[in-house]
């Protein structure tokens, strides 16, 4: 098992500054699909030499790169003591992975099991206490690898969405029906056939982008951060062209949080209580049991504002912190 080679971006180019408290580097691993996987790496500067940390992998939204969202979730946590990794998935941004722009419940997921492979094997990483942030799309992701593998101790779902109920259901289950799924099947089988006939794939498109006037509010909320200054970046496919239009086919019959209700390790469902979005975080909280799972909702948040703050320091760090904390002891 090879990393392959990878073309890496060296110079800083996130959407948040640089901390001077983290010392930030390049690192690839490889998923058990064989494909290698990019990641800036952060670690706290005050760290003993020979220290051996929590650790904590970060991944998503659905559809961004390492140099938005999950990078700034992944400096600020190391800043407070953790080894951390932002990754982009299989597929996307400086990940490998072909065709491009393609997600899978199972790759995707699998995604995050390799990140704690990487984490486990590193000397500077005590194997025991091992977490994982899931952001947006990620969240849902993140639930899925918490119930299949007990490695990881300690699992956050930030401002989730289920992807598999998204792509099933429409939004806010309003497309949940037999008929209407079986009009999306019919639909992505004949784009595979002309996707096949020409011997490339159609991008489903990015963020809107003008922006109509009569647009709900859950897409106004994402443009405000993927096309404007705020969160664009050129790798980001919410920030451009999209995934190919057959590129998330599959979560329409492959459910993801079917097992959460089993999952014995801590964990956080994260939430803005004026999301778009939250139903799906109660949802997926209502699936889980014990004494270790919290729901923390945030007055007046949306959406985007658990990705970086939203100007409104929406994201509570000290809680993300001391959750951390408690069960990677």
């Amino acid at each position: 098992m090879q990393n392959a080679e990878l073309t890496l971006t060296q110079e800083w180019d996130k959407t948040f500054p640089q901390s001077e408290l983290v010392d930030h580097s390049k690192v690839t691993f490889h998923n058990r699909y064989g494909i290698t996987l990019a990641a800036d790496l952060y670690k706290p500067k005050d760290a003993p030499a020979d220290a051996k940390l929590a650790a904590i992998a970060v991944c998503g939204p659905f559809g961004a790169v390492k140099e938005q969202c999950a990078g700034l979730y992944a400096q600020t946590m190391a800043e407070r003591g953790f080894i951390t990794i932002a990754f982009d998935p299989s597929f996307t941004g400086e990940s490998g992975g072909e065709p491009r722009y393609m997600a899978s419940p199972d790759i995707n997921t699998e995604d995050f099991l390799a990140a704690v492979d990487y984490l486990s094997c590193r000397d500077d990483v005590d194997p025991e206490r091992i977490g994982i942030i899931g952001i947006c799309g990620w969240g849902g992701m993140a639930i899925n690898a918490a119930a299949l593998d007990p490695r990881i101790r300690a699992t956050v779902a930030s401002t989730m969405y289920d992807m598999a109920r998204i792509n099933a259901k429409g939004y806010f289950d309003e497309a949940d029906s037999p008929e209407a799924r079986q009009a999306q099947r019919r639909t992505l089988a004949d784009q595979r056939t002309r996707d096949y006939a020409a011997g490339t794939y159609d991008r489903a498109g990015g963020v809107v982008d003008p922006l109509p006037a009569d647009a709900p509010f859950f897409v106004k909320d994402y443009y405000d951060y993927y096309k404007t200054p705020r969160g664009y970046h050129p790798r980001s496919l919410n920030s451009n062209d999209g995934w190919n239009v057959i590129g998330t086919q599959s979560f329409l019959n492959q459910p993801i949080l079917a097992y959460a209700d089993e999952i014995e390790t801590a964990v956080m469902v994260l939430h803005g209580d004026a999301a778009h979005s939250c139903y799906m975080g109660k949802d997926a909280f209502a699936q889980l049991k014990g004494d270790n799972k919290e729901l923390v909702l945030v007055p007046g948040a949306v959406h985007t504002d658990l990705y970086d703050g939203g100007g409104k320091n929406a994201i509570p760090w000290d809680g993300l912190q001391a959750f951390f904390e408690r069960y990677l002891a």
